[in-house]
Parts: structure tokens; C-alpha cells; sequence
């Protein structure tokens, strides 16, 4: 993320400059294609839960423990790079215009964490889970002001973004193995805010920020075995969730056409 802060910070400076070394005012009109990359910085949190049953395999007081354990936050986080295509429509200093984008995101973290059984010392267990950011894609409208060859704008729309969720339950009491695994396609609103700036023969470079929440992917599984050979344990039923939100820094070239 501090590398990423740099560049971005880098690429205002040197618009900055730009803007001081050249006059006049850039034509925003028209279509524009471009490419993207930067920092996706995401925050998940992530819940582990299991229903005590007289006829499972945890002791009463081992449900709350796991539950106390499955509850905390990771902060998924990787490098984002597309594509975009977009239009412009200019009047004067006002800019409105629309655009999608289609980004590969790598953001994902793993937690884990380990307790020693309430009923049942030295024997523990460890809850481990993992939050993961796929591919994404994003149709937002864009209006702006246009100052020389500068263009400051807000941007807000829709964005859909895969949503991966892989947990997993062990213990050294009897060797139990428990596992989770669910990838959904969610949807959110998005929106931020960004900085363009035209150079000559129709080029420009943007830094822009966006956020979006893409809410909770969730499940139960009843997979818990034990023992040796694995006994099936199906009424422990396990629940298991991630509540998501992204936030993305991203430099960019267009091609205005």
C-alpha cells in the first residue's frame, strides 16, 4: 500500500508539472479506451460458529469457545489491473460521461486462530479462515469540471466483484476436520473520485480512487469428522460468513479517440 501511495503521489506530481509547462484546454469528447493498475485493499469480517448437539461431538461449553475464536477481521489485499471503455459528452467546463471497467483483483489474507478447549486441557483447536477478492467488473457514470487540461471528477455506479470465502476447523483432541468453501458473484454500489489530465495527440493519465461494500457471503456445513478412522458428526452444524468491503488506488492511461 505505501508503494502504491508513492506512485500514485508521483504520477499527481508529474501531471502537476505538466499542467504548469503547457497551456489551453483539452476536447474531452468522444470515446476512449485506456488500461488501469494499482492497490486493492479490502476489509472482511469473518465469522466461525458451531450448534451444540447432545448427540455431536463438542462439549457444551465448547460451542461458545469456537464462536469466540471464529470472530475477527482480515484485511484482504493485493495488486488490481484492467481495462476500460467509456464516452465523454463536454459543455464548457462541465464534463458528464460513463464508463466500464473489468479489473483482475489478487486481494486475499488468511487468519487463524487457536484456543485450548474450555472442558478438555491441554487439548486445542484452531479455526482458520480466509477472505479472497476475484475479478471484478464496474458501470459507473462520471461528472466532472474541466479546468485547461485538467479534469477533477466524481464517479459512482454499479460493481460486481467475485467473493471467495475458504475456512477450515482442527482440533488435537481427536483429530476433528471440518471445511468450508464458498465463491459467490456479488453485487454493490461504487463510487469515488479522481484526477485526469490530457497530454497531447489524445493521451491522459488518471489516479482515482473507488469504493464499494459488496456485503456478507455465507454458509453452514455438517462435513465434521473425528476420531480414527473419521467418525461423521452431521449434527454439528457450522456457520460460516464474510462481510466485505473494498477499497481500490489506481493509476491509468486513456485513449481518446
Amino acid at each position: 500500500m505505501k508503494i502504491m501511495k508513492s506512485c500514485v503521489a508521483l504520477a499527481l506530481a508529474s501531471l502537476a508539472c505538466a499542467a504548469h509547462a503547457q497551456s489551453g484546454s483539452a476536447n474531452w469528447n468522444g470515446f476512449y479506451i485506456g488500461a488501469n493498475a494499482g492497490q486493492a485493499n479490502g476489509s472482511s469480517k469473518m465469522t466461525t460458529s458451531v450448534v451444540f448437539s447432545p448427540t455431536g461431538y463438542f462439549a457444551s461449553s465448547s460451542t461458545p469457545a469456537i464462536s469466540s475464536s471464529g470472530s475477527g477481521k482480515v484485511k484482504p489485499s493485493g495488486f488490481a489491473g484492467g481495462v476500460d471503455l467509456g464516452y465523454n459528452w463536454q459543455s464548457g467546463a462541465v464534463l458528464v460521461g460513463a464508463e466500464f471497467d473489468w479489473n483482475s483483483v489478487g486481494a486475499n489474507k488468511t487468519r487463524s486462530a487457536s484456543a485450548t478447549y474450555p472442558c478438555c486441557a491441554p487439548t486445542s483447536y484452531t479455526v482458520t479462515e480466509k477472505s479472497s477478492i476475484g475479478d471484478m467488473m464496474t458501470l459507473r457514470g462520471r461528472i466532472g469540471y474541466v479546468h485547461g487540461n485538467s479534469l477533477f471528477y466524481a464517479t459512482a455506479g454499479g460493481a460486481q466483484a467475485r467473493i471467495k470465502l475458504e475456512d477450515q476447523f482442527s482440533d488435537t483432541f481427536a483429530t476433528a476436520k471440518e471445511s468450508f468453501k464458498s465463491s459467490k458473484s456479488k453485487t454493490a454500489a461504487i463510487y469515488g473520485v479522481g484526477y485526469e489530465y490530457a497530454f497531447p495527440k489524445n493521451w491522459s493519465l488518471k489516479a482515482e480512487y473507488l469504493h464499494a461494500d459488496f456485503g456478507k457471503v455465507s454458509g453452514t456445513s455438517t462435513n465434521l469428522t473425528a476420531f480414527t478412522p473419521p467418525i461423521a458428526f452431521p449434527s454439528n452444524t457450522f456457520t460460516h460468513s464474510s462481510k466485505t468491503s473494498l477499497d481500490l488506488l489506481r493509476i491509468g492511461v486513456n485513449y481518446r479517440f
